[in-house]
């Protein structure tokens, strides 16, 4: 965990946020307009959906209210705000959020299908939705990947819980053969629908 960041005490979850972290804080002064593997969604897009999809997921616990935006339709202006920041405050809210789960629950609620999962699903959801868009954008600005095996390996078991629903909504693309040189974190890029050696050029 990167100083004075808030824990969630979930360890799929916290890894994921400290990634996308990590990969947010790569992106350089110019690299906002890049393309990424989120077909017409730049580098900035990106950020915005990551960002509104943990405010989401932090307001289906607490009954707060979620983005002021639609994560969906990003703008990919970020009007002078400082990237950082504008991510920080997101996954705090939702670490604080997800700190706060009883973990004996049967169930949480959740802003993606079924919409309620067991508070280990739905913090790993969570992560998965902040891991994926991680590679995303170190995918798009040329950075090492911030996704390692022991991470993918139980972000893959949520991911087949969820996918599957949500690729009607285009949320996901159609799952990619894996091939025999794949690692674990191949194999989840290939389930999400992305090439894991996808770049811009």
């Amino acid at each position: 965990m990167s100083d004075g960041t808030i824990s969630s005490g979930w360890d799929v979850l916290d890894a994921s946020h400290e990634a996308l972290r990590t990969a947010v804080r790569s992106v350089p002064d110019d690299g906002w307009h890049l393309p990424t593997p989120c077909e017409r969604w730049t580098v900035a897009q990106v950020l915005q959906h990551a960002v509104g999809d943990q405010i989401g997921f932090a307001a289906a616990l607490t009954g707060e209210p979620g983005p002021d935006f639609n994560p969906f339709e990003p703008s990919g202006d970020l009007a002078g705000a400082d990237p950082t920041a504008f991510l920080e405050d997101a996954l705090a809210r939702a670490a604080k959020a997800w700190a706060g789960v009883d973990r004996d629950a049967a169930e949480v609620p959740t802003p993606v299908p079924p919409h309620s999962m067991s508070p280990w699903s739905g913090s790993a959801a969570c992560g998965l939705d902040a891991a994926v868009h991680a590679w995303d954008l170190t995918a798009a600005t040329g950075r090492p990947s911030p996704l390692p095996p022991e991470l993918a390996r139980p972000l893959l078991k949520v991911a087949q819980e969820i996918v599957e629903p949500l690729r009607a909504y285009g949320a996901y693309a159609a799952a990619l053969p894996v091939t025999p040189t794949d690692d674990d974190t191949a194999i989840l890029l290939r389930y999400l629908g992305r090439d894991p050696h996808w770049s811009a050029s």
